[in-house]
């Protein structure tokens, strides 16, 4: 699959799939504070110019989103990714469990927003369920 690289740092790694029309980001680390919001930003800006709808995140080596994190998201991130038109989210589940419940709550907001999320512990499982939405 064709890939154009959007971010790329030490922390996390977004590309834009073109032949599904999905960002897809996989978190290396830890990530938070200017590289978690400047990936996410590079995703949400690609998917308004690619008019990609699906999103991939990787996040099995994330073991925690910072709160403030979570609140930038949920002010500037989330109402531009769905302006732009963000209908599918396919989440691959970070390892630890006290992340896990954070992703699930996340993943219950979005759909409550019209997002529809899956949960998956396998990125290429992830993948293949975008591929047919």
């Amino acid at each position: 699959m064709d890939t154009i690289t959007l971010y790329d740092d030490d922390q996390v790694t977004v590309w834009y799939r073109p032949n599904g029309k999905i960002i897809h980001h996989q978190m290396h680390k830890y990530t938070y504070g200017k590289s978690f919001r400047d990936a996410l930003m590079a995703g949400a800006d690609a998917m308004q110019k690619y008019g990609a709808n699906k999103w991939l995140s990787d996040d099995r080596n994330n073991p925690v989103v910072k709160p403030e994190d979570i609140e930038w998201g949920n002010k500037f991130w989330q109402p531009k990714i769905l302006a732009a038109g963000w209908k599918f989210w396919a989440i691959v589940q970070p390892e630890q469990y006290l992340a896990q419940l954070r992703m699930i709550k996340l993943a219950d907001q979005y759909s409550k927003l019209g997002v529809t999320v899956h949960l998956f512990t396998d990125p290429e499982d992830a993948m293949e369920w975008l591929l047919k939405q």
